[in-house]
Parts: structure tokens; C-alpha cells; sequence
């Protein structure tokens, strides 16, 4: 789609108003360094900060992956939207009005498809919260709460609902209320909150249920949980998917619990909604639970940019087993540090903490040991170490090393678990192939000088200038710019600034997309990130200084070329050339 002139004026108005510390810092802790702000990358795995945020030049860049971009590109990325999307959401968060008209029909139907979800389940959560709070027909649910320690401040607080039994408000209790706020039905069955009937119709897919109000990290309601509270089945179920849901990017209590995570530095990961409220409600805040699946790479990926330390507070049956051997690998991959608090026999969270208070939950979680430990010592309880059960646990642990981390922890795994098992390395590796295909070394990919190695001193202050300041750029090409730094990297980047001033605006982000190789993207990133605040007399004196280099060194650059070719032409013989370029040299003395 073309930008327009006016499109081009409402993007600029929401970057600038949209404050990209702020949007960014709900994701990533970002600890303030001179006059930018680093943390580690929510895009790559990595221990040591890479992760960049320039507030003055209104971007980010990650030295470690090369990710970056401006604020829409990070909301982009990190929530997984369309621009006109993020456009949206950047806009709704700074109050600034779009006009609506500008987007595509595509752009508009998808945008107004979001808005009807996001408000559908709105509305839903106000009406079952309203339900149990004020329905006669809700004091089966509302004493069951109280029984299982739910205070009435726990209940507003999380918003918590009740969907009524049919037999006490029919079968289509929540969606004729929607249709009757002028909600499309439609939208209602694509929220999950209906099912079509074959014959024609909808009902409702919560019935006689406890409701938990799902939020995205935007903090809108996107779904719902819900615990049956008669003897049906399932015991717990979630909102299908939807295109404002998906449970493998999403942790219930992530967006309530981010600050509490990220003031303490670690999570605890439960199973359950009702593990969650209840150890919230006694103080312990820094909790999530996966909505009805196991835990996925995508999930700690969003935890690693609140902690450094995952805790896995579970029972130690065979689920509880399988679910952390799946998520081996992705903490590996992630390398994030995760432990395992188990919970005494015949206790869930919600039930020890009731039972013994907070300390005990606490005692047990500081005592929690590393998660990779507990697989091996579960394994080699469940099979022993005789023969043909180290076998067994060999083979259970070839897939997770198959699947986790890079080279070097894969290594360290093989060489960690086969000192346990008491054998050889090799034997271990019998029967591991690599995923991946070897690492290319750099020097093998033939030999390349990086930008800025191949410039002079002052090319590089040239091109330095032309980075940070390109409103200067015509007048330096006008001069000679491109001229003298021509045959070096530098041409590279004069070139994309070129294009880039033909179409727009040289902003950061459109720059570090533009550049064509690593090492000018990295070398780029960090001086825009570190430079470019002179005052508008300052930048011009310094354009003024590298305008009368250029002179000198034009002279300099022609006068060379003049004598290689008067060279050339005293090998060859032509006299008449040979006076021509002499009379040149001579004009040229004299100016």
C-alpha cells in the first residue's frame, strides 16, 4: 500500500508520541546506561545485555541477533501484529485519534475484528462477574469460593466470574445478552464464548462454571478459564483459540504478576488458575500458570524478559515428569535457569498454603533444586541404575540434549550426565545427530575486511557525519563526498543513504533495515546510539570543517590521478597527450 503523505504525518505523530522506554520497558528490563538503556534481548537467547534503546533517536537495536527497528517494529515483532495493528495499539495506549479512512479495507476489517473480540470478552467478564456477585442464583458459587479461602477483595480484583447452570438461566444466558449490547453473534462464536448448534442457533460454551478473566499483555481481556463446579467434565477448560488468543504465547497472571517477577527475578510456574489466586491472595505475587497446555519456548521466552530464574512448583507424578523433560530444552535454548520445588505427597499449591500458610510455599520454593537434576534423579529412580536401566534413562536423555540449548551446553550436558550414568561420553552420544548443520567459520567463508577497517581517519569522519546528520548529505556528495571515499566500504553506505533520502525520511530504523551487511548494521547501530546531539550551529560548523577537507583532499585525489596518467602516457609515447596533461598540471598549480 502506497504511504501517503497524510499516513506518513499519523505515523510520525503516534512514534512521537509513543514514549519507546516505556512500551519496551513492559517487555524487557531496561536499566538506564548514559543517555541510552540496555537489557537482554526479548528476540535471542543471551545472559549479557546486548539489547540497546535509544530514547533521542527513537529506536532499538540487539548487537547480539540484529534485530531492530523503531516502536512499531518492536510491538510488531514482540506481539506478533500487522503494522496497521500496532498502529492501532500504539495509539489507543497515547490517546491519539486515526482516521480510519486512510487504512486499506483489509487493513480495517482486520483491525475491527480485534476491537469487536477485545470488546465482546470485555463485556462477558463485567456480566459473569456482575452474575456472581449479584445473582441470588450464584451463592453456590459464591460459597464455594469462600470455602476454598477466597476472599471478596480476591474476587473483584481478578475480575472472577460465574457462567449460571442452563437449568437456572437457560442455555444461552451469555450470548443473548451479547446480542442484545448489538454484538454480532459471529463474533461471539469466534471469541469462543458460543458454539453453533447444527440445526441452527447458539448456546453457550461455559455452563456452571467459575470464570477466570484471561488477559494479554495489553491488559484487555482476550478469554476465559473456567472450573466446572458439579461433577462434569472437564474439570477445567479455556477459550478456544482466536485471533486475540493463543495459549502457547500467553501465561495466566503474566500481565497482574510482570512487576512482582521482575522485582524479584523469579517466577514460579503452577498449574492451575486456582494454585495462582490462591498463593497471590497470601502474598506470593510473582506466580503464572500455562493455560491448559505445557510449557512452550515462546512462554519462557516472554518470562526471560521479566527473571532470571524460572521455579516449577508441582507433585512429582509422571505428568509433572513429562511436562518438565518437554521444557528441558526450551530453558536450554533460552538459557534461562530453571529449578523444581516439588510439593509434598497429597498437597497441590492451593491446598499447602491453606494448610501450613505462605512460609511453607516459600521454604519449599528456596529449597527447589536445578530442573535438569531432578529429570536425571526421577529417571534413575524410576529405572534404577542396572544395565538395562541406564539404558533406559540413556535414551530418555538423548532427547532432550538432542533438542536443547547450542554445541557448547549440549556438550556439557553429554559429559554432565555421563559422569552420573558412569560411562563414556561417546557412549552416551551413540546415536545423537546433530539438528543442525555445523557452524560456517568466518574464515572459511573467504576473507572480508569489515567496515570501517578499509577507511582513513578522516573517510571514516565523513561518513560518521553522513550517518548521523544526512540532512548534510547533498551538500557533501555536491562536494566531492562519494569521490573520496570510493573503492572502500563506505560507498556502500553513501549509496544506501542515497536511496534512502529519494523516498522519505532517514530515520534509524529505515537506516539499520537499508544496510546491507553485518558489520555496517552493528558499526551504524552504535554510533547512533551513542552520538548525533550537537546543536543545529554545532552540526553545521563540523559540516563546514568536513566541506574544506573535502577541497583539500579533492586536489589531492585529482592531482594523483593526474599524475598516473601522465605516467601512462610517457610509457606509451603520445607527446601530444603528455603536453596536454602537463599544461593541466600546471593550471592546476596555479588555483
Amino acid at each position: 500500500m502506497p504511504v501517503t503523505p497524510l499516513r506518513e504525518e499519523i505515523k510520525n505523530r503516534v512514534r512521537d508520541e509513543a514514549d519507546i522506554v516505556q512500551v519496551i520497558g513492559e517487555c524487557v528490563e531496561l536499566k538506564r546506561s548514559g543517555a541510552r538503556f540496555t537489557g537482554l534481548c526479548p528476540f535471542h537467547a543471551e545472559k549479557t545485555p546486548s539489547f540497546s534503546v535509544n530514547p533521542q533517536g527513537r529506536f532499538f537495536h540487539c548487537f547480539g541477533c540484529g534485530e531492530s527497528g523503531d516502536v512499531f517494529s518492536f510491538v510488531m515483532k514482540y506481539y506478533r501484529l500487522s503494522f496497521p495493528e500496532a498502529l492501532k495499539e500504539l495509539a489507543r495506549r497515547y490517546h491519539i485519534d486515526l482516521p480510519e479512512s486512510r487504512l486499506s479495507e483489509a487493513d480495517r476489517q482486520r483491525i475491527k475484528e480485534r476491537e469487536m473480540l477485545y470488546r465482546v470478552n470485555e463485556q462477558a467478564a463485567a456480566l459473569y462477574q456482575r452474575y456472581l456477585l449479584e445473582s441470588p442464583k450464584a451463592e453456590e458459587a459464591r460459597a464455594y469460593l469462600e470455602r476454598r479461602g477466597v476472599p471478596a477483595a480476591a474476587v473483584k480484583d481478578f475480575r472472577l466470574g460465574y457462567a449460571p447452570d442452563p437449568g437456572a438461566a437457560g442455555w444461552s444466558f451469555a450470548t443473548s445478552h451479547l446480542q442484545g449490547l448489538r454484538l454480532p453473534v459471529t463474533v461471539v462464536e469466534k471469541a469462543g464464548l458460543a458454539v453453533k448448534k447444527e440445526r441452527g442457533g447458539y448456546y453457550d460454551r461455559f455452563r456452571d462454571r467459575l470464570l477466570f478473566p484471561i488477559q494479554d499483555m495489553t491488559g484487555q481481556v482476550v478469554a476465559f478459564g473456567g472450573r466446572i463446579l458439579g461433577d462434569g467434565q472437564p474439570k477445567y477448560m479455556n477459550s478456544p483459540e482466536s485471533p486475540v488468543f493463543n495459549k502457547s504465547r500467553l501465561l495466566f497472571g503474566l500481565y497482574r504478576h510482570r512487576e512482582a517477577i521482575r522485582r524479584r527475578r523469579q517466577a514460579i510456574v503452577v498449574e492451575g488458575n486456582f494454585d495462582l489466586l490462591l498463593l497471590a491472595v497470601h502474598g506470593i505475587d510473582n506466580v503464572v500458570a500455562p493455560l491448559g497446555t505445557a510449557l512452550t519456548r515462546d512462554h519462557i521466552r516472554l518470562l526471560r524478559g521479566y527473571c532470571d530464574e524460572v521455579v516449577l512448583l508441582f507433585d512429582g507424578d509422571s505428568a509433572g515428569l513429562k511436562a518438565a523433560m518437554r521444557s528441558v530444552p526450551f530453558f536450554l535454548a533460552e538459557q534461562v535457569d530453571a529449578r523444581v520445588a516439588l510439593l509434598p505427597e497429597g498437597h497441590d499449591p492451593d491446598s499447602l498454603i491453606r494448610d501450613q500458610g505462605a512460609a511453607a510455599v516459600e521454604k519449599l520454593v528456596a529449597r527447589s533444586g536445578p530442573l535438569a537434576e531432578f529429570v536425571f534423579d526421577t529417571l534413575a529412580r524410576r529405572y534404577g541404575l542396572t544395565l538395562a536401566g541406564k539404558n533406559h534413562i540413556i535414551g530418555e536423555l538423548r532427547e532432550i540434549v538432542r533438542a536443547g540449548g547450542d554445541s557448547a551446553q549440549r556438550s556439557m550436558m553429554v559429559a554432565h550426565f555421563s559422569d552420573k550414568l558412569g560411562i563414556a561420553p561417546a557412549q552416551f552420544l551413540a546415536g545423537i545427530h546433530e539438528a543442525r548443520p555445523p557452524e560456517r567459520r568466518e574464515e572459511e567463508a573467504g576473507p572480508r575486511r569489515p567496515f570501517p577497517e578499509s577507511l582513513s581517519r578522516k573517510q571514516r569522519q565523513l561518513v560518521d557525519f553522513m550517518l548521523l546528520y544526512p540532512e548534510f548529505l547533498e551538500e557533501l556528495l555536491a562536494a566531492g563526498g562519494a569521490e573520496v571515499v570510493r573503492e572502500t566500504a563506505g560507498m556502500e553506505i553513501i549509496r544506501c543513504l542515497q536511496e534512502l533520502t529519494a523516498t522519505g525520511p532517514v530515520t534509524p530504523d529505515r537506516l539499520l533495515s537499508a544496510l546491507p551487511g553485518e558489520s555496517e548494521r552493528r558499526y551504524t547501530a552504535e554510533l547512533l546510539i551513542s552520538g548525533g546531539e550537537e546543536s543545529e550551529q554545532e552540526a553545521r560548523r563540523l559540516c563546514d570543517e568536513l566541506l574544506a577537507w573535502l577541497r583539500t583532499a579533492r586536489r589531492r585525489q585529482d592531482g594523483a590521478d593526474l599524475m598516473r596518467q601522465i605516467n601512462e602516457a610517457q610509457e606509451a609515447g603520445d607527446q601530444d597527450m603528455l603536453m596536454r596533461l602537463l599544461e593541466r598540471k600546471l593550471a592546476m598549480g596555479k588555483t
